[in-house]
């Protein structure tokens, strides 16, 4: 039986509360823990000293079965916050989400994540809200072209503006199992300028760092993103703060951030789904930014 943590879980700043989401379910099962170990780290983290930076565990739909068997077995304190990934079609959505709420001692649902082909229009975007209740969000992911196709990359962008107009939270994905599955830092830039101009909350997927890697292709790091979306909205540069590795610099930043400023940026960038091997509090508190 999993319980809280006898000690009361550390304060989490406002910038960094429920941010990151566990996409352990999402790996290729040749390299993923195993259903039990990811849903016993999943409750550890949530429930352990640095539990209010934990937000949702993402599911993939075809997977939830499973999950609910498991989380029966663990009785999860509280019911765990989830995200469905469509990955069996968008008609297999109600029979998942009328699961969930069946077990709401176990589970919440929060969202509804799907991809979108690239020419995604206002008729596809109704289809998905219709299945989605409102008080959960449709999340929806653009297929992003290969690199330095323009065209391509236009029409990307177009579809981003649609569903971010049409009240779906888009989802940027900034890795992968596959080198292309990390973008560019002008698309991750143009990305960031496409929702904050439409002033709607989107998701991050794919992130393993907290600062900006140096591998190659390099990785993107929460902190860049986060730094991005403040400098999008106060007109700042925000090439040079998806391309730092400094991560002092980035800190001391985030730290210089007000109240209202912190408010606006987690008014867009609402989540960012990691692993949760290595747990980024462990690097966020290397910096000085949790205690």
């Amino acid at each position: 039986m999993t319980s809280a943590a006898d000690t009361n879980s550390w304060a989490i700043p406002p910038l960094f509360a429920q941010l990151v989401d566990d996409t352990s379910l999402l790996q290729p099962r040749t390299i993923a823990l195993g259903l039990d170990a990811v849903i016993a780290r999943y409750l550890s983290s949530r429930d352990g000293r640095y539990g209010g930076l934990v937000g949702r565990l993402v599911c993939p739909v075809s997977r939830l079965p499973a999950v609910v068997t498991e989380l029966a077995r663990s009785v999860p304190v509280r019911p765990v916050d989830v995200s469905l990934v469509v990955d069996t079609g968008l008609g297999a959505v109600p029979k998942a989400l009328s699961t969930v709420f069946s077990r709401s001692s176990l589970l919440t649902p929060r969202s509804v994540e799907t991809a979108a082909p690239p020419d995604v229009d206002a008729v596809w975007l109704e289809r998905v809200s219709e299945f989605v209740p409102e008080d959960v969000v449709p999340v929806v992911e653009p297929r992003r072209p290969q690199a330095g196709d323009g065209p391509g990359t236009a029409a990307w962008l177009a579809a981003v503006r649609r569903v971010a107009e049409h009240g779906c939270a888009p989802k940027l994905r900034c890795g992968g199992p596959r080198a292309a599955d990390v973008p560019a830092t002008s698309d991750v830039e143009q990305f960031v300028r496409v929702v904050v101009a439409e002033g709607r909350p989107f998701t991050v997927l794919g992130l393993r760092d907290v600062v900006r890697s140096t591998d190659v292709p390099a990785r993107h790091g929460i902190l860049n993103i986060l730094v991005a979306v403040s400098r999008a909205l106060s007109g700042g540069d925000i090439t040079s703060a998806l391309e730092s590795t400094e991560g002092p610099a980035l800190a001391a930043e985030i730290e210089g951030l007000a109240d209202r400023d912190v408010k606006a940026v987690r008014g867009l960038l609402s989540h960012c789904g990691v692993d949760l091997e290595p747990v980024p509090a462990a690097q966020l508190a290397g910096l000085g930014l949790l205690t």
